[in-house]
């Protein structure tokens, strides 16, 4: 029997959905969804408790308390593989920003924080049943013992299916127009023959990207020569926000970037401020400040913060010369693009 910790099987990240071939014997398309990768076991028959684990390994059950009420509705010696989201009732939609702040919880305020963000498990693979490991099925077969399990449990709410389908032009609609729906980042490729492989990339991800605008605020490198920028927006007060930064630019970006780029004067808004290297990180960036004129247009995923702030890298496509900073959307206001 699986035993945790189980190191999940993961995904390589792609810029477009793969063609007919790329995977022998079909491929699965998979809703992919904006929330924290986790792997749940019930309890065999001989005893034991409900294990939520983390993608990294950690056990977070008693930050779910919620989940591990609901899981008796489940058979023992079962293991899930899915993704964990809440629900904000107040804001009606998911919300990333309160699933962080229930995983991060003690376990003597999660019940609380249950009552205000209910946790949901979006299952879309098995890898045991009744004691019984799969690891080995295709994944078509896992998928149909997963789709058993919910029919014949009646299985509802917090247990959901991951929507799948074998047809490219439903996946190519999900990603286009679906993804419009907060809590929606993209579609999962997964080979229809394919075994279950712990820690290995099999599958493919691919994220919706829109094009976006920011202000420049700061650099790191030089004015002469940027690596790669912190962007920002203004709030209705004039007040400018720091939203996410660039990956590093090319060296023809690099250069006519540069060119543009002015000092910081004194009384910059981001003086004395710390930019965090990454999403969720604690190493810090060493920048430049720069005067906040320039406005670069981006392209970024849907991973966006409710306040506005993108949690994944931007990628520069070209400074907007044609446009203000005030032309730019308002901070909170995450992909509209500025107009011009």
């Amino acid at each position: 029997m699986l035993q945790p910790p189980v190191e999940p099987m993961l995904a390589q990240a792609a810029e477009s959905l793969p063609g007919p071939g790329a995977f022998a014997g079909g491929a699965a398309f998979e809703q992919k969804f904006d929330g924290h990768r986790a792997l749940l076991f019930t309890p065999s028959a001989t005893g034991g408790r409900v294990v939520l684990q983390t993608r990294r390994g950690s056990q977070v059950q008693d930050r779910f308390p919620d989940l591990v009420a609901a899981a008796g509705v489940l058979p023992g010696g079962l293991v899930l593989d899915g993704e964990l989201l809440v629900w904000d009732a107040e804001a009606g939609r998911l919300s990333f920003e309160g699933l962080q702040r229930r995983a991060a919880a003690r376990a003597r305020s999660a019940p609380g924080l249950a009552a205000r963000w209910p946790a949901y498990f979006v299952a879309f693979d098995v890898l045991q049943l009744d004691g019984a490991e799969l690891l080995t099925l295709p994944y078509r077969e896992r998928r149909r013992r997963l789709e058993v399990l919910f029919a014949a449990r009646a299985l509802a709410a917090p247990w959901t299916l991951c929507p799948m389908t074998t047809d490219p032009a439903t996946a190519r609609e999900w990603l286009e127009t679906w993804t419009e729906v907060p809590g929606l980042e993209g579609v999962v490729v997964k080979g229809m023959n394919q075994p279950y492989r712990p820690s290995a990339r099999g599958w493919t991800k691919i994220r919706r990207r829109d094009t976006t605008e920011g202000i420049i605020g700061a650099v790191t490198g030089t004015l002469t020569r940027p690596q790669l920028l912190v962007l920002g927006r203004q709030d209705p007060a004039g007040r400018l926000h720091a939203v996410g930064r660039t990956v590093p630019l090319r060296p023809d970006a690099a250069r006519t970037v540069g060119e543009q780029l002015l000092p910081a004067d004194r009384g910059h808004p981001w003086e004395g401020v710390r930019f965090a290297a990454a999403w969720g990180s604690r190493d810090v960036l060493d920048v430049v400040l720069v005067r906040p004129e320039l406005v670069a247009e981006v392209s970024a995923d849907r991973s966006i913060d409710r306040g506005g702030v993108f949690r994944h890298p931007l990628r520069f496509a070209r400074l907007r010369l044609d446009v203000t900073a005030e032309d730019v959307p308002q901070f909170g206001t995450g992909h509209s693009a500025a107009g011009g």
